[in-house]
C-alpha cells in the first residue's frame, strides 16, 4: 500500500500541471477530509445541484469519488497520466502531501490552497482507528501505545503532523490571497461563519437571496456526519483505492481523544505540540 502510494506521490509530482483556477484540498490524514471534500463540492456546484435533498450528487457518491486524490486516486499508476479534460472548471483536486512535497505547478500557479487542520491528538486517535480498520482480518490490532509512539517521533506517511501543519500555517500568513487555512474544531464550532469564508475564499460567495433562503444551512445538514454516515452508499463498497467506504466515517467529533489517551499521553503530545509550533502563532 505504501509502495503504492509512494510512486504516485512521484507521478503527481512530475506529471501533474496545475491550471490558475484550479483549487486543492490539503489535510493532513484523519484531520477531516470527507466532510471538507463533501462541503467544498457542495459550494462550487450549488447553481448546477440546487437540490440538496433529493438530486445532489452527494447522496449517491463518496465524497471522495466526487473529490479525487491526486497521489492516491489520478497518479496512482506511475507510467499512466490521467485525462483530466473531463473535469469541470474550476477543477476541485485534493492531497495529503506536506507544501514542500507539492507538485512545481502547483507553487507556480495561482492555484487556490484550501488546508484543514485538526488538533493533534484527535487526529491521532482517528488515524489509529483507521490504520486498524484498514489492517487484515489476520492482523492483531495495532497497540495504541506503538502507534502513539511513532507519532510523537514523526514516523507517519506524510511526514510529521507538526511539520505537515507549520508549512501550510506559514503560507497561509505570506500568502492569504493563495492559502486558506481552517481548524476543524472551529468549522464544528461556527460552521456559517466558516462556510461563508471558504466559500468566498474559492470564488463563489453566497448571495443575500441565498443568505435569506437557507443555502448555508442546507448546505451545512447535506454534509454532515450525521447526514453522509447514514447514506447506503457509505455503508457499503470501497472507493479505486481499496478502503471501504464506511471506514471514512466513524465519530466525527472534537475530543474523542479523551476516551483513548491517558493523562500522560495527552500531557506528552500537548507538550510536543508547544514546542514545535512555539512562536509561529498557531495554537491548539
Amino acid at each position: 500500500h505504501t509502495t503504492r502510494q509512494l510512486a504516485g506521490v512521484l507521478s503527481c509530482q512530475k506529471h501533474f500541471q496545475a491550471k490558475n483556477s484550479d483549487i486543492l484540498l490539503v489535510t493532513n490524514p484523519k484531520s477531516g477530509t470527507t466532510w471538507l471534500k463533501a462541503i467544498t463540492f457542495s459550494l462550487l456546484n450549488r447553481s448546477r445541484y440546487p437540490d440538496f435533498a433529493h438530486q445532489h450528487p452527494l447522496l449517491t457518491n463518496n465524497p471522495h469519488v466526487l473529490v479525487p486524490f491526486l497521489e492516491l486516486d489520478l497518479y496512482i499508476h506511475k507510467n499512466q497520466i490521467p485525462n483530466l479534460s473531463s473535469f469541470a472548471f474550476p477543477r476541485l483536486f485534493s492531497t495529503h502531501l506536506p507544501y514542500i512535497s507539492l507538485p512545481k505547478s502547483v507553487k507556480l500557479s495561482t492555484c487556490k490552497v484550501v488546508y484543514l487542520c485538526r488538533n493533534p491528538k484527535d487526529t491521532f486517535v482517528s488515524l489509529w482507528h483507521f490504520t486498524n480498520r484498514l489492517r487484515s482480518i489476520s492482523k492483531s490490532s495495532n497497540p495504541i501505545e506503538e502507534s502513539f509512539r511513532n507519532f510523537c517521533r514523526g514516523v507517519s506517511l506524510y511526514g510529521p503532523f507538526w511539520d505537515h501543519v507549520l508549512g501550510y500555517w506559514k503560507e497561509s500568513l505570506e500568502r492569504s490571497e493563495r492559502v486558506l487555512f481552517l481548524k476543524f474544531e472551529e468549522m464544528k464550532e461556527n460552521p456559517i461563519l466558516e462556510i461563508r469564508r471558504l466559500a468566498e475564499f474559492i470564488g463563489c460567495p453566497f448571495s443575500p437571496e441565498e443568505e435569506e433562503n437557507g443555502v448555508v444551512e442546507d448546505i451545512i445538514r447535506l454534509c454532515s456526519f450525521e447526514t453522509l454516515s447514514n447514506l447506503e452508499v457509505n455503508k457499503n463498497g470501497k472507493i479505486s483505492s481499496g478502503e471501504e467506504n464506511k471506514a471514512f466515517f466513524r465519530r466525527g467529533e472534537v475530543g474523542d481523544w479523551m476516551n483513548y489517551l491517558t493523562a500522560e499521553m495527552a500531557q506528552e503530545l500537548d507538550s510536543i505540540t508547544q514546542q514545535k509550533l512555539n512562536g509561529c502563532g498557531l495554537m491548539f
